[in-house]
């Protein structure tokens, strides 16, 4: 089969398509036939050998989320037969012709989804779901925040809060950006480049912030917060360390919390698969929820999406397409 390698690590003329062997699944596994593979900022920490938990990446394929066709069932792999269209999430191994996937991994493509879109879904899905919803315990009537909202997380966590009822705020690096997530249902859409995004939300009073920027804005945050107010990290783009004031989180009972995906156990994951498909799966189905796609690109050109990832000029999902 046909898989990108990442040679070594380092930026993204690293990532060669190349010839590999096509994984056979083992006992609870299946083998999905690609058809589509998400691409992530996880995707291009690994490919610097930045990721946590991932190693030595040289010979590596990386790739968290694919959506594709049953191939084969290993033995003990409930639920599925050759054929079934699924999307899934895996540790690594999307940017190829072939992946195999725990069986409890995977959920079936919402009707009316093509294969790119439901490609976009099971990383970004995951991860919002579990850390606004889960961890953040964002509410209805409650008010989220969030940083990078034009990115696939941010589109994603936009479409989710409004569709359960709560109002939602975001930072975003232009005007072009701010108003695509205005258009997705962004109360308040703030250009971080131009205004400060403290002053403009002071009175609007924050329930959930969800971070993936750390460094400066850690403070900001916190100041933001309504009493009770939870503070949730998913990344530290701009630093993982930060002053706090440990007497205002006590006096205010603000919960700061946060969570990394690939290295929760397989059990979690299945759990957390199945509360997505019954908490989000539904808002697919009644048209409240779709993934935006920035781009898609062929898997030859994986480097060129990861180039796009960097730039950070994307708004929504970036899309790697399998040739068949």
């Amino acid at each position: 089969m046909n898989a990108i390698i990442i040679e070594k690590p380092g930026g993204p003329d690293v990532l060669h398509l190349q010839e590999a062997p096509r994984p056979t699944p083992a006992a609870g596994q299946v083998l999905i036939r690609v058809h589509a593979a998400g691409v992530n900022r996880p995707d291009v920490l690994m490919r610097q050998g930045k990721y946590a938990g991932s190693g030595d990446v040289t010979g590596s394929v990386p790739g968290l989320e694919i959506a594709g066709t049953v191939e084969a069932c290993g033995p003990d792999a409930p639920r599925w037969r050759p054929g079934d269209a699924v999307c899934a999430l895996l540790a690594a191994g999307g940017y190829a012709d072939y992946a195999v996937v725990d069986a409890h991994h995977c959920l079936p493509v919402p009707a009316g989804l093509s294969m790119t879109e439901a490609a976009a879904l099971p990383e970004t899905v995951f991860t919002v779901w579990h850390n606004v919803f889960q961890r953040g315990c964002l509410q209805p009537g409650e008010t989220l925040l969030v940083h990078g909202g034009s990115s696939g997380i941010g589109t994603t966590a936009i479409q989710l809060a409004r569709a359960l009822g709560s109002r939602v705020a975001i930072t975003a690096g232009d005007e072009a950006k701010c108003q695509a997530c205005r258009e997705l249902g962004a109360e308040w859409a703030i250009n971080y480049k131009t205004d400060d995004f403290e002053q403009v939300l002071k009175e609007a009073g924050i329930d959930v912030i969800l971070d993936m920027i750390g460094g400066d804005y850690v403070p900001k945050n916190l100041r933001l917060l309504r009493d009770d107010g939870r503070l949730v990290f998913i990344n530290a783009m701009q630093g993982a360390k930060a002053e706090l004031n440990a007497l205002e989180v006590m006096s205010r009972r603000l919960t700061i919390t946060g969570s990394t995906l690939r290295p929760r156990s397989a059990e979690f994951k299945a759990a957390l698969a199945a509360a997505v498909e019954k908490h989000v799966w539904p808002l697919i189905a009644a048209g409240k929820f779709r993934p935006i796609i920035d781009r898609t690109f062929p898997l030859a050109e994986a480097a060129a999406a990861h180039q796009r990832m960097e730039s950070s000029a994307h708004i929504g999902k970036i899309v790697l397409t399998v040739a068949k």
